[in-house]
């Protein structure tokens, strides 16, 4: 008895290549998106506008009465009036410029994944199965700019800073779309190479890898809206001891409230989430994808060397900087390896 004959996955006005290339480009901006808010972050910078205009905001003053109003509503909010007072116009321009940086390129990439998608769609490219995917996943990036306003919010009447928590949620959404970019854009390019491929799963591995790398993320979001970095700059240990003192207990909340607990946290999952990550790796050599198990292992690897050096040169903004992009790299590069575990295709 004959075997009826598979239908291929991709129909003929497909273009999965193209898709993919455009999905890997916007993935490039929210890297690049990624990097410019944690220099917005480090520099303090995330407070100076104090206003959400998703259309006109695009426009910065343009003349000395424009700066003049804008600094006058900065200097209402609890930061300047407790921690900036007596800042000169030259200095509030330069945190101005990062954060103005910052919602521009969210702007540029709303637009970057909105036309195209539209014009893929107009011409029948997207194979079937992926329209509802890229609808989520620019559903994602619109709901990130809610969050991104929702986080400033939280800094602009009591706080002179953000909610750490809320800066975990506007992070961890950047890498979760970064991360679905990425696994699309593979799936993608299955496709492109065999009609009759199939997304890759989700395998237990990768799933176990990705609860690590989660905590060790929310962690790191967490040292970075309490300043934890700055609690200790000596590595292993903390200010000479391995478990630091200074801790406030004050519950279960303490492991999301103390600076000192936080950064302990963060510093040593990280050698759990390396662990984990070596065992995916190892799994995406077998499964055939040197080039992934390569580009994890640098990635990680990279990327304990920038926390070390980050902590031991006392937050060193280029260090510090680099260590979060890089972190994002190494989100990228656990994708890769989850999905090159997880790829199949049907013959």
């Amino acid at each position: 008895m004959q075997t009826p004959a598979i239908s291929p996955v991709r129909p003929a006005s497909a273009r999965p290549r193209a898709l993919a290339i455009w999905l890997l480009s916007v993935a490039a901006l929210v890297f690049v998106m990624i990097v410019v808010g944690g220099i917005t972050r480090l520099t303090e910078s995330g407070l100076s506008i104090t206003e959400w205009k998703p259309v006109t905001g695009v426009i910065p003053p343009l003349n000395d009465a424009e700066w003049q109003e804008a600094f006058d509503k900065y200097r209402e909010i609890p930061e300047y009036q407790q921690l900036k007072r007596g800042m000169s116009m030259a200095e509030f321009k330069f945190i101005f410029f990062w954060e103005w940086v910052h919602r521009l390129l969210g702007r540029v990439i709303g637009v970057a994944f909105a036309a195209p998608l539209l014009w893929f769609a107009a011409r029948r490219a997207i194979p079937a199965g992926y329209g509802w995917r890229l609808t989520a996943l620019f559903s994602l990036g619109a709901l990130q700019g809610a969050i991104g306003w929702w986080m400033v919010q939280s800094g602009l009447s009591v706080r002179t800073d953000v909610s750490h928590f809320r800066l975990a949620v506007h992070l961890l959404t950047a890498l979760a779309i970064l991360g679905g970019l990425v696994w699309t854009a593979l799936d993608l390019l299955a496709l492109h190479r065999n009609p009759r491929a199939r997304p890759a799963r989700l395998t237990r591995t990768a799933t176990i890898t990705f609860g690590i790398l989660f905590i060790q993320l929310l962690f790191g979001a967490w040292v970075a809206g309490l300043g934890a970095g700055y609690v200790s700059n000596t590595w292993p240990s903390m200010n000479d001891q391995f478990f630091p003192a200074g801790i406030n207990w004050e519950g279960f909340s303490t492991f999301a409230n103390d600076p000192f607990l936080t950064h302990f946290i963060h510093r040593w999952w990280a050698w759990v989430t390396v662990f984990a990550l070596i065992l995916l790796s190892r799994r995406a050599r077998t499964a055939g994808n040197v080039v992934a198990s390569r580009a994890l292992h640098s990635a990680f690897g990279t990327q304990i060397l920038l926390g070390i050096g980050t902590v031991v040169f006392n937050m060193n903004i280029v260090l510090a900087v680099l260590h979060q992009a890089v972190g994002a790299l190494v989100v990228a590069a656990t994708i890769w390896a989850a999905h090159a575990v997880g790829n199949r295709t049907v013959s």
